[in-house]
């Protein structure tokens, strides 16, 4: 399979569908970048209540519902992607009309990378020197003061790291979604590196996610050197 890899007549038919590169690029970016957001606008959120909602937190919830949104998370990040991918096509159909395609695969995304992101959120907040949140209530500081410049302000670096493998894990979800219609990398490696037999492309695929992979990985190394205190 790969005894004329870059070969001159596999380097030819790289250089044929070079064209379309870019554009798989621009999905797996677009895909990638708007699932992260969605999924911190809901993970965020939802990690900072598993803290506060405990017994002793700022914000006390029922036991029950603590116990009802542990459930769900452990179920959700339980399930391998490609199967939730798939039993979330009714959502996705719900949402956005369809269950196939570049923008559907944003809701499986997103329903698999929220809970990744609470549980995440939580185990930074929960790093916090107890010290600084006692602190901040002897202050007289309210639950919503704690929350905004205590959890979140101290829990940036922890947070930052947890973006930035959230972002990662999504760029390899979106090759695994690229398989079945998803566009971007998966589905531009799928159709012309493995459908055609051309592994050059394939391997230009690898490594184009390398870099991306390399990028993101620095530019959250930069953000929690940053931020660390």
């Amino acid at each position: 399979m790969y005894s004329d890899l870059f070969s001159a007549s596999s380097v030819q038919d790289l250089m044929a569908v070079l064209p379309s590169l870019p554009y798989a690029i621009w999905e797996t970016f677009y895909v990638t970048v708007l699932s992260t957001l969605l999924s911190l606008v809901l993970g965020l959120p939802l990690g900072v209540l598993l803290v506060a909602g405990e017994k002793n937190g700022v914000l006390p919830l029922p036991r029950w519902l603590l116990q009802v949104l542990n459930v769900i998370i452990n179920l959700l990040r339980s399930v391998p992607f490609l199967i939730l991918m798939i039993m979330v096509f009714p959502l996705s159909r719900l949402i956005i009309g369809t269950a196939v395609g570049t923008t559907a695969t944003i809701v499986p995304l997103v329903v698999a990378a929220a809970p990744f992101i609470a549980r995440l959120v939580e185990s930074s907040i929960k790093e916090i020197d107890p010290g600084v949140i006692e602190a901040a209530q002897s202050m007289g500081c309210s639950p919503w003061e704690i929350v905004t410049r205590v959890y979140l302000k101290e829990g940036i670096p922890g947070i930052a790291r947890g973006v930035t493998i959230t972002l990662i894990s999504l760029i390899n979800f979106t090759a695994i979604a690229g398989t079945i219609g998803a566009g971007g990398l998966g589905n531009f490696a799928l159709m012309y590196g493995h459908s055609k037999n051309l592994p050059d492309i394939t391997v230009v695929v690898i490594l184009i996610i390398i870099v991306l992979v390399s990028l993101v990985q620095a530019a959250g190394n930069y953000v929690v050197n940053r931020s660390t205190h």
